[in-house]
C-alpha cells in the first residue's frame, strides 16, 4: 500500500512554491483528506485543480480519487494518521471528549437488540470461553479474561506467551465459546484461524472496528464498535466499556454464583496474602 506522506517527502524539494503549499496542507490533514474534494483542496490552498492534478500525478496517482481512496484504506487498516491542526474555536481535549461520548453513544443502540442478551446466555452455559486478541486487541482481550474469570471458571486467554493457538483450541467443542477480539491491523493467519473456528462448529462472539469486513465470515455473534477519534490514534474506550457491560450482564445473569465465587477468590487472597488489602497504612 502506498504512503502518500511518503511519496511527498520523497519529491517534496523538486515541487513548485505552489505544489509544495499543496503538499504541507496534505500532510497537516492527512486525517480527513479523504474528506475533500478536488474544488475543496484547491479552494483551501488557492491555487488551481490542474495544479492539484499535478501534484497527484506526480505522487504517482492518477487523480484526486484515488489519493482519497488509498487514504481510507490505510486508515481502515489502522495506520495512525495525524489530525489537521486545531483552530482556536475547541480544544483538543474537548473534541477528544465529545468523540469519545459520540461513541460511547453506540452502546444505547446495541442495548435495544437482544444480540447483548444472547451472548450473556452463552457466556453462561460455556464449558469452557477462550479470549483471544493479538496485537492492539490484546490488552482488551486481557481486561475481558480478567473479569469474566471472577464471575465463572474456565475462562482461557490465548495464545500463552510464546505459545500458538491451535493446541489450545484443538478439543474445543459447541459447547464452549470463543471471544475473538479483531481490532485494526490484524496479524497473518487470522482469517485462517476464524474459519478454522468454524469448521470446528465452535461458536464465536467477533468483536472488531466499524467497516472491517470481517461480518462476511458469518460469526454467531459479531458487534462492530466506532474506534474513531479526532486525529491519529484508535480509541479502546467503546471496547473497554463493552467489557465492562458485558461481565456486569453476566455477573447479574447468575448473581449467586457471581457472589459466591467472588467471595471464595476474596478469601483466597486472605489465606495466600497474595494481594495487600490492608487501607490501613
Amino acid at each position: 500500500m502506498r504512503r502518500i506522506s511518503a511519496q511527498i517527502r520523497q519529491e517534496y524539494d523538486q515541487l513548485s512554491p505552489t505544489e509544495k503549499r499543496v503538499a504541507s496542507f496534505i500532510l497537516d490533514h492527512l486525517d480527513d483528506l479523504a474528506t475533500y474534494n478536488s474544488v475543496e483542496l484547491s479552494r483551501q490552498c488557492d491555487t488551481s485543480k490542474a495544479t492539484i492534478s499535478r501534484l497527484f500525478r506526480r505522487l504517482g496517482y492518477s487523480n484526486f480519487k484515488e489519493v482519497r481512496e488509498d487514504l481510507r484504506r490505510l486508515r481502515q487498516s489502522g495506520v495512525p494518521l495525524p489530525g489537521p491542526k486545531l483552530n482556536s474555536e475547541a480544544s483538543l481535549v474537548d473534541r477528544h471528549l465529545a468523540s469519545e461520548m459520540k461513541n460511547l453513544k453506540r452502546l444505547q443502540a446495541l442495548a435495544q437488540t437482544s444480540l447483548l442478551a444472547d451472548i450473556t446466555e452463552q457466556l453462561d452455559a460455556a464449558n469452557r470461553i477462550a479470549v483471544i486478541g493479538f496485537r492492539n486487541s490484546y490488552p482488551v482481550a486481557l481486561h475481558l479474561r480478567q473479569q469474566l474469570i471472577q464471575i465463572r471458571p474456565a475462562v482461557l486467554l490465548l495464545p500463552q506467551p510464546g505459545q500458538t493457538v491451535s493446541e489450545e483450541v484443538a478439543d474445543f467443542t459447541p459447547q464452549d465459546v470463543v471471544v475473538l477480539l479483531a481490532f485494526h491491523r490484524r496479524p497473518a493467519g487470522f482469517n485462517a484461524l476464524l474459519k478454522t473456528l468454524q469448521k470446528l462448529n465452535v461458536p464465536v462472539l467477533l468483536i472488531s472496528e466499524e467497516q472491517s469486513g470481517l461480518g462476511k465470515s458469518k460469526p454467531k455473534w459479531f458487534l462492530e464498535l466506532p474506534l474513531d477519534t479526532i486525529s491519529a490514534f484508535d480509541s479502546y474506550a467503546l471496547p473497554m466499556s463493552v467489557v465492562s457491560l458485558l461481565s456486569n450482564l453476566l455477573l447479574h445473569y447468575q448473581l449467586d454464583k457471581g457472589r459466591a465465587r467472588i467471595e471464595k477468590i476474596n478469601q483466597l487472597y486472605d489465606s495466600t496474602e497474595e494481594l495487600d488489602i490492608n487501607l490501613s497504612y
